[in-house]
């Protein structure tokens, strides 16, 4: 096994003079860093990670904490995570805590004792406490959560605009009877801008109707029970609009089993572009979120502040797109 000594002997060179070329410490002339990245490329030199983190005080290390791995968009933003911070020679350490705080705090004491440079913590809802911990270990951190805090550093899209535009999208196709149905449960600082979205647009468009429904979680389950409350309403209006796809596919999944027909009868539209919204029959239309962009920007954007650059922190918007699939009917012309 070769050795940083066998590097420095071949090299013709100290060991100090390796390891400033190795951990890029201190000026070293081109000639010297040249022979000595040769030597280190003929003999296949891997430093000890171990080491060269006790002499830089640098792990390279980010930890990500995610809510719920099982969840499709997670593993879209964690893809972006991983794919930039190879780019820059990080590595991440993952942790799934499914909502758990017990274990979040847990995964945020090991990534402390493991040196972790950065967090980037991904989930519908962090306990204050849990972020209080977080910022107690003075690392840079990145959130993705739809319960967002003042002075969070996190990624998001503009949900007020986004439910707005995807409102005013249905009255476009002619439909004024449009209702709204919120994730109560998991009431957030983005589900309120969500909600004034779609009473903005109810108002600007002068549509004279709105109702919100309340849904107990947002699982297929809670909104497929909700929905089959909703049927005796099916005639009061022609299009519902969903906090999320989850809520969106068990509304729509609801209706069809008693007898509403999608999108002949009621239009279904979701917020989230998960990938089961594709598959579901008719196909979802939706508000889609760059998860792979949240990942990718919010890596960026963690790894600038671990090297000191001045950034602009607190949010940081990423742009939505209404994409526009079979779930919906037009009523013009009719």
């Amino acid at each position: 096994m070769i050795t940083i000594k066998d590097v420095a002997r071949l090299a013709e060179v100290s060991i100090s003079t390796v390891s400033r070329v190795i951990n890029d410490s201190k000026p070293v002339s081109p000639e010297v860093r040249r022979r000595v990245l040769k030597v280190i490329e003929e003999t296949g030199y891997k430093p000890n990670d171990v080491a060269r983190s006790l002499v830089t005080r640098r792990s390279y290390l980010i930890g990500v904490i995610v809510n719920n791995l099982a969840q499709s968009y997670v593993a879209d933003i964690v893809r972006g995570i991983e794919e930039i911070g190879k780019m820059y020679g990080y590595d991440i350490l993952l942790c799934s805590s499914y909502s758990s705080k017990e274990t979040q705090e847990k995964y945020l004491q090991l990534l402390d004792r493991k040196q972790a440079e950065g967090l980037f913590l991904v989930g519908n809802k962090f306990d204050d406490e849990i972020i209080e911990l977080a910022r107690g270990l003075n690392k840079p951190c990145i959130y993705f959560t739809r319960d967002v805090h003042a002075n969070m550093n996190h990624i998001s899209i503009d949900c007020n605009a986004a439910i707005y535009e995807m409102t005013k999208y249905l009255v476009q196709e002619g439909h004024r009877k449009i209702v709204y149905v919120s994730d109560f449960e998991n009431r957030s600082s983005v589900e309120n801008d969500k909600i004034g979205g779609y009473h903005k647009a109810v108002e600007d468009n002068e549509l004279g109707y709105s109702k919100v429904y309340v849904v107990g979680g947002n699982k297929h389950g809670k909104a497929y029970e909700l929905g089959k409350s909703m049927v005796k309403d099916a005639g009061e209006f022609t299009a519902v609009v969903c906090s999320n796809d989850e809520i969106a596919i068990g509304v729509l999944d609801s209706f069809i089993d008693n007898g509403i027909r999608v999108p002949e009868d009621v239009s279904v539209v979701g917020f989230g572009n998960i990938r089961e919204g594709k598959f579901v029959r008719p196909e979802l239309t939706t508000i889609g979120e760059p998860y792979y962009d949240v990942g990718a920007v919010g890596m960026r954007m963690l790894i600038k502040m671990i090297k000191g650059d001045k950034i602009q922190q607190g949010l940081m918007e990423l742009p939505f797109t209404l994409e526009k699939r079979k779930s919906v009917k037009s009523l013009n012309n009719m």
